[in-house]
């Protein structure tokens, strides 16, 4: 499942409308229109406005229950350098709680430099 479908699926799962999103998240409904449809794929600080909107954690957004990714496009390697190639390895390797925890703190160190 794409992002965008898995965010649509939580908040149809929740009784949410996009507007009621657009009300929590500040994000236009033709955005979110856009990223459910899966015509544009969010950046991770938008991921964390989708999952506050949907009381979740942002990792949710993500992974499925058992802490492995969801079917979502992953780039090539190929483009990227040695350094960001060996940390997707470790990344990949970890259990669903350490995933959490980097994510989270990903999130944190990404507020702190806007």
């Amino acid at each position: 499942m794409n992002v965008g479908g898995k965010i649509r699926a939580f908040r149809e799962a929740k009784g949410l409308s996009q507007g009621d999103i657009e009300r929590r998240s500040g994000l236009l409904r033709s955005y979110i229109s856009r990223v459910e449809g899966g015509y544009t794929a969010p950046s991770i600080a938008t991921l964390e406005k989708f999952a506050k909107a949907l009381e979740l954690e942002p990792y949710q957004l993500l992974f499925s229950r058992n802490g492995r990714p969801n079917a979502v496009k992953v780039p090539s390697r190929r483009g990227i350098s040695r350094s960001a190639s060996r940390m997707l390895r470790v990344y990949e390797g970890m259990s669903a709680g350490n995933r959490k925890l980097v994510v989270s703190l990903m999130s944190q160190l990404a507020k702190l430099s806007v």
